[in-house]
């Protein structure tokens, strides 16, 4: 764990001063109610006037442990100086010109960047984008442009996105898919490695020979453009695949000339305890698509791959309007350059050690806790009801709700909506992840057995 050079703004302590929402977060609720469309939702009934470092601080005073960092978006820290800095440089200068208009430098190096830190050292090319959804939809492209074929392969559990076709890529209906298709076509699942639900000892090469076998009846190798993984996966539930299972996967899509495109949009930037969760079992990704952690809260997604797959594609074939705004871009430099200056790799590690020694005596002791995993500073507790694996999705709703009663923001996910899910700021203090883990362990201690 580490800090940024320069202190954060707001005192990295927790203070709660009305009751969670207070009066002023209420009154802005009613407001929302009568101007923000019904289907957005959020998480945590607050509404945020600050926010630095490891805290946000609400609009009634009270000051929060983030334990999720945007679903793990400012993982240098909310408002970190050297990202301020380099957005407010980059914004007096100019705020847009549409890259494919007038070009400019930041694009550029943003890319340069990519091939140098992302897997592999073959010759890489980039497209820079506005969002993750964006980010593996390009790739998705990408992919089928360069092997002339149309079918997609997808894991069970899996979540890329909200476009259309990200959709039909996404295998949890409610709230992602319900109501809105009908979806892109060619896409098809096959299952994944899910050790707590996997038959008992199934390793990674069996759990990926299954999925190699519906692959091959339900589609045929040939037909594939593409093979999409999360090398963890992050809203089916932080589920990390039994070791093997990912190598064995991508040594079959390269046996086969499938395009294997990792979505590290969750899982990247240091985030897992290396740069690239993909990375803790060797595997190099053709494609890999990222976004969230890469510019310190700004809106930015990329594509990087093999220079021939990713120059495969005819000019004007990608791009948009917003793709690689110039601001973006400069809290990505600015960002990046953080990653490795503060070792952030190294603090995901130490936020491991501390998350699990504060969860682990909870974990063995509660029966509704089924596992406590992940990795990194990506970990999570799945709960179910005592004795069975049935999932617990209401308790997991009263853990969370626990937690920001008294001042800690922790994410829910999964399949069923049963794990709860850490994803702190890579620039956390100790003391303040440890007053939120001891938080989150009393409320899972409080669960019923």
């Amino acid at each position: 764990m580490s800090t940024t050079s320069a202190p954060p703004a707001l005192a990295q302590s927790r203070s709660v001063l009305t009751a969670i929402p207070g009066p002023r977060s209420m009154a802005l609720a009613r407001r929302r109610a009568a101007a923000v469309a019904a289907g957005v939702s959020s998480v945590l009934p607050v509404y945020v006037a600050r926010a630095s470092g490891a805290i946000v601080e609400d609009v009634d005073g009270n000051r929060l442990v983030d334990l999720g960092s945007g679903i793990a978006v400012t993982s240098v820290g909310a408002a970190a100086p050297e990202v301020v800095a380099a957005v407010a440089a980059q914004a007096a200068d100019f705020t847009h010109t549409c890259f494919m208009v007038s070009p400019y430098e930041e694009y550029v190096e943003v890319c340069e960047r990519l091939a140098e830190l992302t897997p592999g050292t073959h010759e890489k090319r980039s497209v820079l984008v506005s969002s993750g959804a964006e980010a593996v939809e390009n790739a998705v492209k990408t992919a089928r442009r360069a092997t002339g074929r149309d079918a997609v392969l997808v894991l069970d559990h899996a979540y890329h996105g909200r476009t259309n076709l990200t959709m039909a890529m996404t295998a949890r209906a409610m709230p992602y898919k319900t109501g809105f298709g009908p979806f892109a076509g060619e896409v098809y699942r096959v299952p994944t490695s899910y050790p707590l639900r996997d038959p008992a000892g199934m390793t990674g090469a069996e759990a990926a020979a299954r999925a190699i076998d519906v692959a091959e009846r339900m589609v045929g190798a040939d037909r594939v453009a593409a093979l999409v993984v999360e090398p963890i996966q992050g809203e089916g539930g932080f589920v990390v695949p039994a070791p093997g299972f990912l190598p064995a996967m991508a040594a079959w899509a390269q046996a086969h000339g499938i395009v294997l495109v990792v979505d590290e949009v969750q899982t990247g930037f240091a985030r897992t305890g290396a740069m690239f969760a993909c990375e803790h079992e060797g595997v190099v990704p053709d494609l890999i698509a990222t976004a969230k952690g890469i510019a310190g809260g700004l809106p930015l997604g990329a594509v990087t791959g093999r220079a021939d797959l990713m120059d495969a594609v005819h000019p004007g074939g990608l791009g948009g309007t917003f793709g690689g705004n110039p601001v973006a871009c400069a809290a990505a430099l600015a960002s990046m350059a953080l990653f490795e200056s503060l070792d952030l790799v190294g603090a995901a590690r130490a936020i491991e050690a501390v998350v699990r020694a504060g969860l682990e005596p909870v974990a063995d002791a509660s029966p509704a806790v089924a596992e406590l995993r992940g990795r990194g500073a990506m970990l999570a507790v799945e709960l179910v009801r005592p004795g069975t694996l049935e999932p617990d999705r209401a308790a997991a709703a009263q853990v969370a709700r626990a937690c920001a009663a008294a001042g800690v923001l922790v994410l829910t996910c999964g399949t069923w909506g049963n794990v709860v899910r850490l994803l702190p700021p890579l620039v956390i203090g100790r003391p303040l992840l440890e007053d939120g883990v001891e938080v989150l362990a009393g409320a899972l201690r409080a669960l019923p057995a």
